[in-house]
């Protein structure tokens, strides 16, 4: 962990180790004023960080969207646990988070990455987490994509479709897409399209 001159973590409990590990932190940190804090406690659910990925057609101007199963949504009564998302997947090994993006993209949309766009990374849920998410647009032919997609060991069960881009955009405000990675590429993607399509295009 990095060592920050105006942070001093006095100790680190572990709770539960599983895919995630649950850890409790009992630290201080510096304030505005100079001073130092009391020692706080807080549980942080560490995991690995993760990158997304936004498949994107420029050519059909369609976009590659992945529906499946989040038990973390059950209580999501307007819609169900099937949340629509865009392609994600953490870290293995020595991955960069283009690596992943392309990975991930094969193995939950049958999608290949030709082309990516780093949009921004940034912190999930600082709060509780230190959850750390790489999010890209990829250039993507969606002529043939569909079907359902996913690794058989890891239990994936992953709807995959192709849908015009403002088809895509109308979901959005229509509040049938809630994760952050999805809402954030889309939102980008409706901002800088017409460069990004000229862009890709020349290609």
């Amino acid at each position: 962990m990095p060592q920050d001159s105006n942070v001093e973590v006095i100790k680190r409990d572990l709770l539960y180790q599983g895919v995630f590990r649950l850890m409790r932190y009992h630290l201080r940190h510096r304030l505005f004023d100079g001073n130092w804090s009391n020692v706080l406690t807080r549980e942080i659910l560490e995991r690995k960080s993760a990158a997304a990925v936004l498949p994107y057609d420029p050519i059909l101007d369609h976009v590659v969207l992945i529906e499946q199963f989040r038990p973390g949504a059950l209580d999501n009564t307007a819609h169900g646990p099937w949340l629509l998302e865009i392609v994600a997947g953490i870290y293995d090994g020595d991955e960069t988070p283009q690596d992943v993006a392309k990975r991930e993209s094969v193995e939950e949309a049958g999608s290949e990455i030709l082309d990516l766009y780093q949009v921004c990374e940034y912190f999930v849920s600082p709060g509780g987490s230190n959850e750390y998410l790489h999010l890209f647009i990829g250039r993507v032919d969606a002529a043939n994509t569909g079907g359902v997609h996913g690794l058989e060991e890891e239990n994936e069960d992953i709807r995959t479709f192709s849908v015009a881009a403002d088809e895509a955009f109308i979901m959005l405000q229509e509040g049938k897409i809630k994760t952050s990675p999805a809402i954030i590429a889309l939102q980008w993607l409706q901002l800088n399209r017409e460069w990004l399509k000229q862009l890709w295009q020349t290609k």
